[in-house]
């Protein structure tokens, strides 16, 4: 076994190393199309490209867009259900524990198992060899939680997300009963290229959901901090309805992106929350 997965984690790292240059290929081969598609002069540069891209322009109009790493990490979705498993930080609070559980709640197919004094390599090779789709682990800081890590099988990506104004579910007054029913997704202000990415990690957490259910999952982005809201909805009439938060609810900030698995140390790092730039402050990444 682990041979195999090593000899598949080389596999999927040869197919990503050959990607930028792929892509890069394709965009000249787009300027070259938009150029004599409007009667302009192709661009200098392109001019004095070499002999492998004017043979590779021979095949542009039968070339689409370039596959990605992306494609082969969720390339089951719709097909197979996620498979989850949560878990803690070790030594957990009795808070923490709490806010895992109610997290099982949250994501359907989902298993929570108590941390104890497995390491991360034995949780990771446990996850693969019982087809767990995706790993999270929850983290605290003086008992409250403060981080999150989803992790995808079996390649990753691996997504870390600081954890903001936690709302437990017997916290909040007048909640609904939580529904076991697979939800429907709202996903607000997702619009950048690195938002299209963080919504296709949280998204691919969830199975397609039935049209009848009435039960929904909401993340807003606003200034790069997605906001997590769990509702459930009733019919009053034939045109109204009644909607209960369930919960919890919390804020949640993403900060790296490692193509690999959690335990992976040496995964490469896809983006990087850089806050201390100049111009961090005027930037959206979301």
């Amino acid at each position: 076994m682990q041979r195999r997965d090593a000899r598949l984690r080389k596999e999927y790292l040869y197919k990503k190393a050959h990607e930028q240059q792929e892509q890069a290929t394709f965009e000249k081969k787009q300027q070259v199309k938009a150029a004599l598609e409007s009667g302009k002069a192709i661009p200098h540069d392109l001019r004095k490209a070499g002999k492998q891209f004017q043979q590779d322009l021979l095949y542009d109009d039968a070339q689409e867009a370039p596959e990605t790493h992306e494609d082969d990490e969720y390339a089951r979705a719709g097909e197979v259900d996620p498979k989850i498993l949560i878990t803690t930080s070790r030594d957990p609070s009795s808070r923490l524990l709490q806010f895992a559980k109610e997290m099982k709640l949250v994501f359907p197919n989902s298993q929570r198992m108590n941390r104890g004094g497995y390491v991360m390599k034995d949780m990771v090779e446990a996850c693969r060899a019982n087809d767990i789709s995706d790993l999270i682990i929850f983290h605290e800081h003086r008992g409250q939680p403060d981080g999150m890590i989803i992790t995808h099988f079996p390649y990753g990506p691996t997504a870390y997300f600081t954890l903001h104004n936690v709302v437990l579910r017997h916290d909040i007054a007048d909640k609904g009963t939580v529904s076991e029913a697979y939800p429907h997704l709202i996903f607000h202000n997702f619009n950048t290229k690195l938002g299209e990415r963080a919504k296709n990690i949280l998204k691919h957490l969830f199975p397609v959901p039935k049209e009848d259910s009435k039960r929904v999952m909401t993340f807003a982005n606003t200034d790069d901090h997605i906001s997590f809201r769990h509702h459930v909805y009733y019919p009053t009439g034939p045109k109204s309805v009644e909607i209960a938060e369930v919960g919890p609810r919390f804020e949640a900030r993403l900060y790296e992106i490692r193509l690999g698995t959690v335990d992976m140390k040496d995964a490469d790092v896809e983006w990087a929350l850089r806050p201390y730039h100049r111009t961090a402050r005027k930037r959206e990444l979301l």
